[in-house]
């Protein structure tokens, strides 16, 4: 039976594993090794790591932090935040990780992916396009944690991507994250019919049934959430978890 890949995407702010709303709001959640620990029992897919301050404060993600989580981690994972060089991708991927996420500079230098897909393989550079609504502009693609809205529709800058050679999309909704009301099906079907690399959703998953509908409805490859794994329930009691595979039908 075909199943997406189940993807948890954890945040990180001060090495601390925090969790947002609508990019705001962050709530310290815990140790990030022992979600990745915990996430190792259940038999996560993949992981995503995500330090939402790395760009803003010009810096990179931690490379001690991305080593330690290649000692732990039995599954394959990705990191971003702060990724602006060749040398800051080689050095993420000599750390241990499989892939890397870049948002705030594809955004700024779109042609980096090109470049950077042509050093490292396509299959290791993943571009995560924030998107929220600009007032009399309709959606637009943000970098710099939702913070700085770019001049392109999360289609245009989704499809530059992809000609650039970008491996893969995370298409997140800013609007959606952490509200654990369901993706934003609209937005995720929109980039995966007008792209041909995988699209993995993120944003606003609240209940397995959201990830079924990313895929059946938003046609996404791959499901990804935050709140979901981090949280017991909606009443956002901290627990870190995954579901069984055989709690998932997508047939």
């Amino acid at each position: 039976m075909f199943r997406p890949r189940i993807i948890p995407v954890l945040l990180l702010k001060d090495l601390a594993l925090v969790k947002s709303v609508r990019f705001k709001k962050y709530k310290y959640i815990g140790d990030p090794i022992n979600a990745v620990r915990i996430l190792n029992d259940l038999k996560a897919d993949e992981l995503v790591f995500l330090d939402i301050e790395a760009s803003r404060n010009r810096k990179l993600i931690s490379l001690d932090f991305v080593k330690n989580v290649g000692e732990e981690a039995s599954m394959p994972f990705s990191v971003g935040g702060g990724v602006s060089s060749m040398e800051d991708i080689k050095a993420i991927l000599s750390a241990g990780a499989e892939k890397v996420v870049i948002n705030t500079h594809a955004g700024r230098d779109p042609d980096f992916i090109r470049k950077a897909s042509q050093a490292f393989g396509s299959s290791t550079i993943v571009v995560c396009i924030d998107v929220k609504t600009k007032l009399f502009k309709g959606l637009r693609a943000f970098i710099l944690n939702g913070t700085t809205p770019m001049p392109y529709t999360p289609v245009s800058f989704a499809q530059l991507m992809e000609r650039n050679g970008a491996g893969e999309l995370i298409v997140q909704s800013i609007e959606r994250d952490g509200t654990m009301e369901g993706y934003d099906l609209e937005l995720i079907r929109s980039i995966s019919t007008a792209v041909d690399i995988p699209v993995v959703a993120l944003g606003g998953v609240g209940c397995k049934e959201d990830l079924v509908k990313g895929y059946r409805d938003g046609r996404a490859n791959a499901l990804a959430a935050g709140s979901l794994f981090v949280y017991q329930d909606k009443s956002r009691g901290v627990l870190i978890n995954y579901p069984e595979k055989k709690e998932l039908s997508f047939e």
